[in-house]
C-alpha cells in the first residue's frame, strides 16, 4: 500500500554514502551530496554527528557543517568528548580524545559551528559534567547521556539539572552491568527522559527494542541511524573520523579486529519496519519517533511528504519520492 508520512528526522548520523561528517577532507559539496543521498531513504531533516575529536579536527567539520546551505541540517550533535574513557563505554569513540567536560571548551566548539551545535551527549561521571549541563541548559542546548559507566546517582543528578535524551539506550555501556543498579534502568524509569534507540538487529535484539519502547512509551522513543560512512555502501572498511569501520555482508559495523561497533549502516525507513516487526505495533504508531517526535523533541518542525510503498506481511518500508 502507498502512504504518505511526515518527513523523516534523524538525530544522529555520522555520515553516508562513503562520506564521513569527522573526516578531514570534509567539504560543502560533500555534506549536500550525502544529504541528497539520505533524502533518498526519505531523510529531510538531520542533525549531522561529530564524535570526539580535538579541538582542531571538530572545528574544521563544524565549520564545514555550519557552511552548507542546507536546510535539511537543524544543528549539529555533538557526541563526545566528554565521555567514559572505559573499554565498552567509549564505543568506538578514540581514547586520547576524551576529555573532561569543561565550559570554556564547550565555547571553543560551539564558535566554530557558528552556535549550530543543538544537542550534546556527554557522560554524567566525567569531571566538570554537571556544570557544563547546566550552561547547556541554560544556552538552550538539549542534553544527552550517553557512553557512560555512571552510577545510578550520577544519572539521576545528570537529570535534576537539565538531561534529557539517553543516547542510543542499551549501547554505549559495559557489555556486563549490575543486575539492578545500572544506566539502564535509570535512564528507562526517567519519565523526563527521551530515548533514542537504533533497531539495526546488531545494537540491540528485538526482545529489547520491544520492552524498551515499551518502558519508555512512544511519545518519548526516538528512532535514529546512528550511521556511518558505510550507510548505503557495499561490505568493506570506511572511517569515522580517522578511526577504521569495516561493514560486513551482514550489515554489522564494528572496529576491525574487535566485537565493538563502530555506528551502523542503517536508514531510517527500514528502521521503522525494524521497529514494527520487533514490537508489534502498527506503522501509525511507529513512524513519529522517526519523524516528528525528534522534532518535537528538539523544539523543531519536520520538513516534506515522503511517499512510500509499506508492505505490512513482511513490515517493509520502501521510499518512492519526497515531496517538498
Amino acid at each position: 500500500m502507498t502512504l504518505e508520512l511526515r518527513g523523516l528526522f534523524d538525530l544522529q548520523i555520522n555520515g553516508f554514502g562513503g562520506i564521513d561528517f569527522n573526516a578531514p577532507d570534509l567539504s560543502v559539496d560533500r555534506v549536500l551530496d550525502a544529504l541528497q543521498q539520505l533524502r533518498a531513504t526519505g531523510v529531510t531533516r538531520c542533525l549531522p554527528t561529530l564524535i570526539s575529536s580535538t579541538l582542531e579536527d571538530f572545528s574544521a567539520c563544524a565549520r564545514v557543517l555550519a557552511e552548507t546551505p542546507s536546510a535539511a541540517i537543524a544543528g549539529i550533535h555533538m557526541e563526545g568528548p566528554y565521555l567514559s574513557p572505559e573499554v565498552g563505554p567509549r564505543g568506538a569513540h578514540p581514547k586520547a580524545h576524551i576529555t573532561p567536560a569543561s565550559v570554556d571548551d564547550f565555547k571553543r566548539r560551539q564558535d566554530a559551528a557558528r552556535g549550530r551545535i543543538v544537542l550534546v551527549t556527554l557522560a554524567p561521571e566525567a569531571p566538570g559534567a554537571v556544570s557544563l549541563i547546566e550552561y547547556l541548559v541554560a544556552s538552550g542546548v538539549r542534553v544527552a547521556i550517553g557512553h557512560t559507566a555512571a552510577t545510578p546517582a550520577q544519572i539521576r543528578l545528570a537529570i535534576d539539572v537539565g538531561a534529557t535524551l539517553a543516547t542510543h539506550l542499551g549501547n554505549g555501556c559495559a557489555e556486563l552491568l549490575p543486575r539492578h543498579a545500572n544506566p539502564i534502568w535509570e535512564l528507562l524509569s526517567a519519565d523526563a527522559v527521551h530515548a533514542s534507540f537504533i533497531v539495526d538487529g546488531h545494537h540491540l535484539p528485538p526482545a529489547a527494542v520491544k520492552a524498551m519502547i515499551r518502558a519508555k512509551g512512544t511519545r518519548r522513543s526516538i528512532l535514529i541511524t546512528d550511521a556511518v560512512a558505510a550507510a548505503g555502501c557495499r561490505p568493506g572498511t570506511y572511517s569515522l573520523g580517522g578511526v577504521a569501520a569495516t561493514l560486513s555482508s551482514d550489515g554489522r559495523v564494528s572496529l576491525p579486529g574487535t566485537p565493538y561497533l563502530a555506528g551502523s549502516a542503517l536508514t531510517l525507513d527500514r528502521a521503522i519496519g525494524n521497529a514494527v516487526r520487533y514490537t508489534g505495533r502498527s506503522i501509525d504508531e511507529v513512524v513519529p519517533m522517526a519523524s516528528t517526535i525528534p522534532a518535537e523533541y528538539l523544539g523543531t518542525t519536520v520538513a516534506g511528504t515522503v511517499i512510500a510503498d509499506w508492505d505490512p506481511e513482511a513490515a517493509a518500508l520502501r521510499v518512492l519520492r519526497v515531496v517538498d
